[in-house]
């Protein structure tokens, strides 16, 4: 018995309708296994770990690009353990001795912190070298010194390059230094002559070593500077104040050291006849030998007419006074009286009484 063959309807689409290539994702996810999808999944983590990965490579390598850049301008601040910073590389232009004005420093530092950070150049030892801010860091070691916190411990610093030249460091030191008030000529000249002497440097000539130094000063400063170098040379060894000397003073006692050699025999004689004098006398003693004498500027030019030669002295003798020592010049037709006191501040009458008293005792038989 032969069987029947039964047909059904089916709608097929048009042949040009059927899409030729490759098949949609929406077919293949549908027809996707669970290992097909872990693997797609795994795939698309890696993608997106990747991105991460690049986008925080170039990040980091833009920041170091920066901190280089900062670094070499000395812009990078950190705190530096103050055991770790030394000050061996320099030679300082600070006079020796007690900082008057450290105790208000330190009162400051105390209320507001420090304002100006110091700048230090890295060792290869792992120290820091100064190159600005002695007196904060005194200042700080003192603090420590007298209160043990924690605070004092480190203070805050500006980090230069371990690469600097030596002469790039100095200028840093000394342009600060320029802006002080209470820096003298004698201090910035005995920084010159350090750094001629010293054979590191090549540079044995103290002129050159002040041009460089004090290259943003002007011309008549770094002539004064030359011209203390100079005094600081003949009389250095006898001057046990240089750093109060009077810039005018120093100046112009070059000036007459130059035109009379001899003088410095008895400049530094009258220096050896005070050894326990003070910074006043000292200045008392070298302007006497430059009162009454025309003001000789750095070019050589001399500033108004020139004065008589003052006579010398015949009898020449010191009274120990209960306020400070006199000193006392005679010669024919005139007498000098010289103390560390301002004469024009006491009443006319009294001074008047005073010099009169002093003719009368003369006259007495």
């Amino acid at each position: 018995m032969s069987r029947k063959r039964r047909m059904f309807d089916i709608d097929l689409p048009e042949i040009d309708a059927v899409p030729v290539g490759k098949t949609p994702d929406r077919a293949l996810g549908q027809r996707r296994g669970p290992m097909a999808s872990a693997i797609s999944e795994n795939a698309s983590a890696l993608r997106e770990r990747r991105e991460t990965e690049d986008s925080i490579r170039a990040e980091n390598d833009r920041l170091a690009t920066e901190f280089v850049r900062l670094k070499r301008d000395g812009l990078i601040v950190d705190r530096i353990p103050l055991d770790r910073i030394v000050t061996e590389k320099l030679v300082r232009d600070r006079k020796p001795g007690e900082d008057a004005d450290l105790e208000e420093l330190k009162t400051s530092i105390r209320d507001v912190g420090l304002s100006n950070p110091i700048r230090v150049e890295p060792r290869a030892d792992g120290k820091f070298e100064l190159v600005q801010g002695m007196r904060r860091l005194q200042a700080y070691r003192a603090l420590l010194d007298e209160t043990g916190e924690a605070e004092f411990v480190s203070i805050p610093a500006g980090i230069g390059s371990e690469s600097a030249e030596l002469q790039d460091s100095y200028r840093r030191m000394v342009d600060e230094n320029l802006i002080r008030k209470d820096i003298s000529f004698a201090e910035m000249a005995t920084l010159a002559r350090r750094y001629a002497e010293d054979p590191v440097n090549d540079c044995p000539d103290v002129s050159d070593a002040v041009a460089l130094l004090f290259k943003s000063a002007s011309y008549t400063k770094r002539s004064y500077i030359r011209a203390f170098a100079e005094l600081l040379a003949r009389l250095g060894k006898l001057l046990e104040f240089p750093q109060v000397i009077p810039r005018n003073v120093g100046v112009e006692l070059k000036r007459k050291l130059d035109a009379d050699p001899s003088l410095t025999v008895r400049v530094s004689a009258a220096l050896r006849d005070e050894p326990g004098r003070d910074a006043a006398r000292e200045v008392v003693i070298l302007r006497g030998f430059v009162e009454d004498q025309p003001q000789t500027l750095p070019t050589g030019k001399t500033a108004g007419t020139a004065a008589a030669r003052p006579r010398q002295a015949k009898t020449t003798f010191q009274l120990a006074l209960a306020d400070g020592v006199a000193r006392c010049n005679a010669s024919q037709g005139r007498l000098e009286l010289r103390q560390d006191r301002d004469f024009s501040a006491i009443d006319r009458h009294r001074l008047e009484r005073a010099v009169a008293a002093f003719f009368d005792t003369l006259d007495e038989s």
